[in-house]
């Protein structure tokens, strides 16, 4: 699967350029696998076809691989002709069984696992899972090789809905197709749930760095299209090339349940127009501003309580899935080239054409962090949120932040209107303030209530705008201290009391140092009390975020952890946007889980 030529005499000098992440071997990996090399005591010859034996049964190798389901059948087949042929590592047959499993549950199951997990190596569809299966660090430890193929994330349309966008002439941005797609019925777009769905995460993210929108604030854009794209939302890639409509009939493309576009992986619309009659075919954007990979990732699974046998059966496995014969099966099954290449016939069969940019380098790959964010914005959308914001205001905020001419408050500031950019109006979010008696004997105030960001505020304007001018108009108290037991407590209550089904409740609490108010309840009686009215009915996490050099995370811990949320500690304000968004994902995804 070297270079070739492409449809419609496209320039082999377009083809994809290999991402940077393509190229790596992981220092684990390699490391596991040369040790474990020079610990075998039999001698193999370079390929590993030295034959001990005419019988393979009583002696072979045995090797498990868990596989993504689109990639699993042409593992299979690979694993089927090592057997054929007697493939053996260091003299041994090499007996392979691939088992097909969604690489989201995978990845879970590694990151809150322990033990054996039953296999020696996992085969994802996009390295992205081998982040999300670290977790906490404390799961199942995963190894991370090189990618086996690749394959572009992509938009698929029915022919009718392609060619009123002009396909395949025109060509768009992924900000300028989610637009098309999401801004009337005329082409619904259904999208595979990005918390579950690696295409799906990469489109979204896609979108979201991409320019050429409407105009209009990028953010709030975005995250109007993220709302979009969750009403017609799958559980797998599967499933929604399912709800394509069937373009050969009007009545069939006109129900409000089929979708006339989907975002899918070329290999998976390759599959789907093979098994599809002409009529029931898709034809496929590749946007303007690059398309990221799907790259399949081989990793090693708890390498060290691996046997040397397994380690270096994985490696002669690896090694099998490199060689020409496997090119051949991975292309006849519609993937690309770990660099991105391929041949005219497999995009011709995808959907693809000139001078759509099929050929274009592929688009850089999203860091984990921005990985993150664009899942945090999606919990965010797809359940809509209930926020109460409640912020420290002690006199300390006032403090220069190292390295800025700025005070912890103004940074502050600034991070929670960047960060309502990325809420949508049916999104809910209040605004608390507190510093030891504030209001009286109290240590808080209310300044802005928990209300629908859309909706109109009293005055002229939306309730957005009234709380970005709230967030704006935030000053520390002079000399004032941290109340913020009192102040936990009392707003942890209000937004109980107002708990709104169907939407993500949280309370959002800041603050840059300790409990500071003597007078107050205390620490444990806060814990008591929190669990006390901690209701699993009307789940309210409280999100405690620690901000500067002073600020204790141990002090919120607790009570965070004992109403189903997290701390997080920051060195710079800054991070509050960030941390926000990976919040409000973790404790919607430990929310899903449980209802799961």
């Amino acid at each position: 699967m070297g270079r070739h030529s492409l449809p419609d005499g496209c320039p082999a000098e377009g083809h994809r350029a290999t991402p940077p992440s393509l190229h790596r071997r992981s220092v684990a990996i390699a490391t596991v696998l040369v040790l474990a090399a020079a610990a075998g005591t039999a001698v193999a010859t370079e390929d590993g076809l030295l034959s001990l034996s005419d019988s393979c049964e009583d002696s072979a190798v045995r090797l498990t691989v868990v596989a993504s389901p689109d990639i699993a059948p042409a593992v299979r087949t690979v694993a089927a002709r090592a057997r054929e042929e007697s493939a053996r590592s260091d003299g041994r047959c090499l007996h392979v069984t691939v088992v097909a499993r969604d690489s989201y549950k995978v990845a879970n199951a590694l990151a809150t696992g322990s033990g054996d997990p039953g296999y020696q190596v996992w085969l994802p569809d996009s390295d992205l899972w081998l982040d999300r299966a670290k977790g906490t660090g404390t799961g199942i430890p995963v190894a991370p090789g090189d990618s086996v193929a690749t394959s572009p994330v992509t938009v698929g349309m029915v022919p009718s809905a392609a060619q009123a966008l002009g396909w395949p002439e025109k060509t768009y941005s992924w900000a300028e197709l989610a637009a098309s797609a999401t801004g009337s019925d005329e082409v619904r777009l259904g999208v595979a749930d990005p918390v579950r769905s690696a295409t799906g995460l990469l489109a979204l993210s896609s979108i979201a760095a991409s320019p050429g929108g409407s105009g209009g604030d990028h953010g709030t854009e975005v995250a109007a299209t993220a709302k979009a794209l969750a009403q017609r939302m799958s559980d797998s890639d599967r499933q929604v090339l399912e709800t394509l409509a069937l373009d050969f009939s009007g009545v069939e493309g006109g129900n409000p349940e089929h979708n006339q576009a989907v975002l899918v992986s070329e290999q998976a619309a390759f599959t789907h127009n093979a098994s599809s009659p002409s009529a029931g075919r898709i034809e496929l954007f590749y946007p303007a501003d690059g398309t990221p990979l799907l790259n399949y990732p081989y990793a090693l699974v708890n390498s060290a309580e691996l046997t040397s046998d397994e380690s270096r059966a994985a490696l002669r496995f690896m090694r099998l899935l490199d060689d020409d014969k496997a090119h051949a099966v991975l292309e006849k099954n519609g993937f690309r080239t770990t660099d991105g290449t391929t041949e005219a016939a497999l995009v011709e069969s995808a959907g693809g054409r000139t001078p759509q940019p099929f050929a274009t380098p592929a688009a850089v790959p999203p860091s984990a962090d921005v990985l993150q964010e664009a899942l945090g914005m999606w919990t965010i959308t797809v359940r809509s949120a209930r926020l109460t914001t409640v912020v420290d205001a002690s006199g300390s905020m006032a403090v220069t932040v190292p390295g800025r001419d700025r005070s912890r408050m103004e940074v502050t500031k600034a991070s929670l209107i960047q960060a309502l950019g990325q809420f949508t109006p049916d999104d809910e979010i209040g605004l608390w303030v507190f510093a030891a008696t504030l209001d009286g004997d109290k240590d808080y105030r209310q300044v802005v209530p928990t209300r629908r960001l859309g909706e109109p505020a009293k005055g002229g304007g939306t309730h957005r705008e009234r709380l970005s001018a709230a967030f704006s108009a935030l000053e520390p108290v002079p000399n004032g201290a941290t109340g913020l037991y009192d102040t936990t407590l009392a707003s942890y209550k209000e937004a109980q009391s107002s708990y709104v089904k169907g939407k993500f409740n949280a309370l959002v609490l800041l603050t840059d140092g300790s409990n500071q108010d003597d007078h107050g309840i205390s620490r444990s009686a806060l814990i008591a009390r929190l669990k006390e009215v901690a209701d699993p009915e009307r789940p309210v996490p409280i999100i405690a975020i620690a901000v500067g050099p002073d600020a204790d995370r141990a002090e919120v811990t607790e009570m965070a952890a004992v109403t189903g949320g997290g701390a997080y500690k920051i060195s710079d304000p800054s991070e509050i946007q960030a941390v926000i968004l990976q919040a409000v994902m973790t404790a919607g995804q430990s929310g899903r889980r449980d209802r799961e």
